[in-house]
């Protein structure tokens, strides 16, 4: 698309503290003109009427699986890209837990071919902080880096052995870039399907204690203090770590965090089901045991949202990712002690984040922020001109109506993951349009482009 222009929308951009109607006019990939009130302009192209309609820089997720290669059977770059530009997202960080493991520079190159020749929207590789996964000797961390990865991690494992983990924040000061720890200890984590409180107790399912995660939270914070490298802190779920957290980060320790849709909107009672989208209070009926409500770490509770929530407006946590999670069907169809963990979630993120936009826990400005300014905050300083509408930076745009109500379709989605527990469920705010370098990425059957 040679031109675009998207006009008479509200344009909505953190990075310059900047919520106005206006106009944005595309050309070459690029943010050629952002134009404030109405206006026409000189553009021969495209021509966008986004009335009613938010504009705002492309999402960014730090955190998510595409599954290839090896598990296609999950997801392909080709579909989880595709999803994600359905959720808004322009840029996605995948994580390494594939078959093979991506713990090499053939496997990092692999990913960004695909990437090139199958993806809808911009992909970087994170890739592993031991070979295969395996905990027991370091990648080649520097050569990894040459090859364009934007960060280290054994995700869906720690790095347990903390002489290794020290050597991982050592050996990353010589990369600039972070490692990023799934913080579970597998000694407290062993037997544990959803978190330890009144629900699981209630379902007589074993749980897994905020402790477990803390424990790692800790460690890998005091082993920051030690190197002076950089921990970034995965999927952070409970009030106990963002306690920890918070007084690092008054230390001065180089430590970030991410926290998910799911443990910003979900608890733990939604393995019990659900209706109308409503946790139920008691483990009756056909819905209970969800299977697609296991996460890893597990929803916890109602304390714990609560505090994820005023740490993201507070600044101690960094950025909202998604960890979006595909699994197959039979994955899931088993008992919740068997099920995999992981919910499939690109295209419900914005969605459910909305509801605490709703809900007035958080600014419309907070949530974009989180997942804009944030996450390429944490990528570097190139990544700035993706997370703002400065006019001569890269054209990565989503366009979104925060009061659309829709209901959550898996038939529908791009993903071949179909895992969440929301479906069904009516969700207040949904994503339009994505536009990833000047090109319309996605667009739904609502948006109208005419010719100028």
């Amino acid at each position: 698309m040679h031109s675009l222009w998207i006009k008479n929308v509200r344009l909505l951009d953190p990075s310059q503290d900047i919520d106005v109607v206006g106009s944005v006019v595309v050309q070459n990939g690029s943010i050629q003109r952002v134009i404030t009130g109405k206006s026409d302009a000189d553009v021969h192209g495209a021509v966008l009427d986004a009335s009613g309609l938010v504009l705002a820089p492309g999402f960014i997720d730090l955190h998510c699986h595409l599954r290839e290669p090896g598990e296609e059977y999950k997801e392909t770059i080709a579909t989880g890209t595709l999803a994600a530009a359905r959720g808004g997202f322009t840029t996605v960080c995948c994580m390494p837990n594939t078959q093979p493991p991506i713990d090499d520079v053939a496997s990092v190159e692999y990913v960004l071919d695909t990437a090139r020749r199958e993806g809808r929207v911009r992909v970087h590789p994170i890739a592993c902080v031991t070979r295969g996964r395996k905990g027991r000797e370091l990648v080649e961390m520097a050569e990894l880096a040459g090859a364009g990865v934007v960060g280290f991690s054994d995700d869906g494992s720690p790095v347990y052995d903390t002489l290794l983990m020290r050597s991982a924040l050592s050996y990353g000061l010589l990369t600039g870039l972070p490692v990023m720890d799934h913080c579970e200890d597998p000694a407290l984590v062993a037997g544990g399907c959803m978190n330890e409180g009144p629900v699981a107790t209630l379902l007589g399912l074993r749980g897994i204690s905020a402790e477990s995660e803390e424990a790692l939270v800790a460690r890998d914070i005091a082993l920051s203090k030690l190197t002076g490298g950089w921990v970034h802190i995965c999927h952070v779920s409970t009030r106990g770590s963002v306690e920890l957290i918070r007084r690092a980060k008054n230390e001065g320790i180089r430590v970030t965090a991410e926290v998910t849709p799911q443990h910003l909107t979900l608890t733990d009672e939604w393995v019990m089901g659900h209706t109308d989208g409503k946790p139920l209070s008691a483990p009756l009926g056909l819905t209970a045991y969800d299977t697609s409500a296991r996460v890893a770490p597990p929803l916890r509770s109602q304390a714990d949202t609560e505090a994820l929530v005023d740490a993201l407006r507070e600044g101690v946590i960094d950025a909202i990712a998604t960890d979006h999670a595909p699994h197959d069907a039979i994955s899931k169809a088993t008992t919740f002690e068997a099920a995999a963990s992981g919910i499939s979630c690109f295209e419900t993120a914005f969605g459910s984040l909305m509801g605490l936009v709703h809900g007035g826990r958080l600014s419309l400005s907070q949530v974009v922020e989180q997942l804009t300014v944030g996450p390429a905050r944490l990528l570097g300083e190139r990544y700035a001109e993706r997370a703002t509408l400065k006019e001569g930076t890269v054209a990565d745009l989503v366009l979104f109506d925060p009061d659309r109500e829709w209901v959550v379709d898996t038939n529908a989605f791009a993903s071949k993951g179909k895992n969440t527990p929301l479906s069904g469920v009516t969700l207040k705010g949904k994503v339009v349009g994505t536009v990833v370098g000047g090109e319309l990425a996605y667009a739904d059957e609502t948006l109208k482009l005419s010719e100028k």
